[in-house]
């Protein structure tokens, strides 16, 4: 036992290390990235002295003094500026780690132009007050598409061939299209035409009066941007699926099961289901990367308040500070994926040994 704690343990740490380095690289390339290289600092400096000369402009008292002195009165006070800004240092290394450090930590500070719906600028509180958001409905989503694709999957197993079967295999290149793309047109369908479903927002306004109403009013726009990313993903994820179901189906372990007279659910749920979990569960790790940075249109598209959309609305004004932090908070639960799915691997497959040991037979 004190073994397989052991190796457990160093296992875990060495998993854990491996993907902190990860996201630390990601996020330092985003850094350099968003500032620009640098150059951002440029940029904001130049503006600096603008709001200032503006502000200097509009004083009578300045008015009277030599355009020298003004000259040197506004180059002290944007100087001031940007010592109180740390701008006085360069970019690299030195600001870029800081910038790093607050980041990782999301530490971000005061957000440049973006604030909370509670009217708060600190970066740390726009992002807490998005991410439940963003969880609901990516969380939801995919849980759906999980359960949909698996069951059609191993359905359309039993009756390969088929009517069903064919139709699938035809829609499957669908999936190429995002999510975004699909909720344009269930907008459009549901949103205008129809007018039976609410296209955009979280919740209905007025907000409702109780709290089963309001739940209600959320799961209610929920349904489109759910559905959305459902088929950006299901036909391919169901056709890849079926496959591999078929492919262990046809083991001779399985054969055995039905010469033996067990029923088809039983062998499903024993033979098939068991053993094809883990490269399923890979494929769908995949879909859910891929699908990350596309909620980030369909939050826009839908006007659903996550993440997605702040990052959006950063990019547009580059609030830097914002933009890092949900950088970081992509990375966090990206890499928490992957470390998360080397556990479940061991769980369901007893041939997976955790920290890469050999099955011994």
């Amino acid at each position: 036992m004190r073994q397989i704690i052991n190796t457990l343990g160093k296992f875990t740490l060495i998993r854990a290390v491996l993907l902190f380095l990860a996201v630390i690289v990601a996020v330092y390339l985003t850094v350099i990235v968003a500032n620009l290289g640098g150059q951002l600092d440029e940029i904001r400096k130049a503006q600096i002295r603008f709001d200032i000369g503006q502000t200097a402009f509009g004083d009578p008292s300045l008015q009277s003094l030599p355009p020298e002195v003004v000259a040197e009165m506004l180059n002290e006070m944007a100087e001031r500026e940007f010592l109180r800004l740390g701008m006085d240092r360069p970019f690299f290394p030195m600001r870029s780690f800081e910038y790093l450090w607050r980041a990782m930590t999301l530490e971000l500070g005061r957000a440049e132009r973006l604030s909370s719906d509670a009217g708060s600028r600190q970066v740390r509180n726009i992002l807490m007050e998005r991410i439940p958001v963003t969880l609901a409905l990516f969380g939801t989503a995919n849980l759906v598409l999980f359960i949909l694709a698996l069951f059609i999957a191993l359905f359309l197993s039993r009756r390969y061939g088929g009517f069903l079967d064919r139709l699938i295999i035809a829609l499957a290149p669908s999936s190429a299209a995002p999510g975004w793309f699909y909720g344009l047109f269930l907008i459009l369908i549901f949103g205008a035409v129809l007018r039976v479903l609410p296209w955009g927002g979280l919740v209905d306004a007025p907000l409702p009066d109780t709290s089963l109403g309001y739940a209600l009013s959320v799961l209610r726009h929920m349904i489109l941007p759910v559905t959305a990313v459902v088929l950006g993903a299901l036909f391919a994820s169901i056709y890849t699926w079926r496959t591999f179901f078929l492919i262990y189906s046809s083991e001779d372990y399985v054969e055995l099961a039905r010469a033996k007279g067990l029923s088809s659910r039983a062998i499903d749920m024993r033979y098939v289901l068991r053993p094809v979990l883990p490269p399923i569960l890979t494929s769908f790790l995949l879909v859910l990367i891929t699908m990350w940075m596309g909620q980030i249109v369909l939050e826009t598209v839908f006007h659903w308040p996550g993440l997605g959309s702040v990052f959006y609305q950063a990019t547009q004004m580059s609030d830097v500070p914002v933009i890092l932090g949900v950088i970081v908070i992509y990375g966090y639960l990206l890499a928490a994926t992957v470390f998360v799915l080397d556990f479940v691997y061991a769980i369901i497959d007893p041939r997976v040994r955790v920290g890469g040991g050999a099955v011994r037979h």
